[in-house]
């Protein structure tokens, strides 16, 4: 028998023998499309530092997660750079706030243009969401809230698992562990702000509505819109503040602290700095909880 008799012969056989390998990586691939990373992991695009802490704390070794705004910058001003922007086209999931965050409104649909395989859990899905100011804009500051940080995270379980079904067990345990951690810190916030009589908070940027509504506290915002207040506008604020005796500003270390210190220098106070966007969440939170509590109890 010839040897190109023998190849001809089982030609079919071999033929058949690779259709049913590329069947079954081509099925591996699609039930987990992580498998076509260099290394293995879903890659994760989050908008904001505190994110990245719940995709690690849900997603585990499964997860590779990069940060598009990052530290030291806000996401009401940051546009992508290209290298961000590759990172993108290779993403297999984005979690996005999906409360009116400026940088997703922005930024959002280019983003899934670039990537229609990608696919994007909206973070804000069954959280109840607030106005910021008179001009009817939502506030997009959910995270800020641990009762929301909840279902966050469990929106981002969800979505992990669309992607991930064989890792399910890991992601479930994984979630319910990170929500202990969760419930932890919402009981010690409670505990913390609990005994305060003076319950108004001052603060230059109006980030702390969902985490005030939570923990029964009045928010008054300097800015408005975005803005720097008008003339009218920072009487009533000092005339507020007077009246109320509060003596702390709280402001974040994105926002230049001008206009707070100006306030607290009419109220004879202080500025007191609190962090919105630090990736390590539950431990921030907790401190900012902490600052607050100090804070408000020196307010008369």
């Amino acid at each position: 028998m010839s040897a190109d008799l023998h190849h001809g012969r089982h030609a079919p056989q071999a033929a058949i023998a690779t259709l049913i390998a590329a069947g079954l990586v081509a099925l591996m691939v699609s039930v987990n499309p992580a498998s076509s990373s260099d290394d293995g992991r879903i890659r994760v695009m989050v908008s904001i530092l505190p994110q990245a802490e719940f995709v690690e704390a849900v997603g585990g070794e499964h997860v590779n997660v990069t940060v598009m705004v990052p530290p030291g910058r806000e996401p009401h001003t940051y546009a992508p750079i290209p290298s961000q922007m590759m990172a993108l086209e290779r993403a297999d999931l984005y979690f996005e706030i999906g409360a009116g965050l400026e940088f997703e409104l922005v930024w959002m649909p280019r983003f899934v243009e670039l990537n229609g395989d990608m696919l994007v859990v909206n973070g804000s899905k069954d959280v109840r969401l607030m106005k910021m100011d008179e001009g009817g804009a939502t506030d997009p500051h959910i995270w800020l809230s641990p009762e929301n940080a909840m279902t966050m995270v469990q929106n981002l379980c969800h979505g992990l698992i669309r992607i991930d079904p064989l890792n399910t067990s890991d992601y479930e345990n994984n979630t319910r562990a990170y929500l202990q951690r969760l419930d932890r810190l919402d009981r010690n916030i409670s505990d913390a702000l609990a005994p305060l009589q003076n319950r108004n908070l001052l603060a230059l940027h109006p980030a702390w509505g969902y985490f005030a509504e939570e923990y029964g506290l009045t928010q008054v915002a300097i800015e408005k819109n975005g803005r720097d207040p008008t003339a009218l506008g920072m009487a009533e604020i000092l005339d507020f503040a007077k009246q109320h005796n509060v003596s702390v500003v709280f402001a974040e270390p994105q926002f230049s602290t001008r206009m707070a210190e100006d306030v607290a220098a009419e109220i004879g106070g202080a500025v007191v700095i609190v962090d919105d966007l630090a990736r390590d969440y539950v431990d921030n939170l907790e401190s900012v909880a902490m600052k607050i509590a100090e804070g408000l109890s020196a307010n008369g």
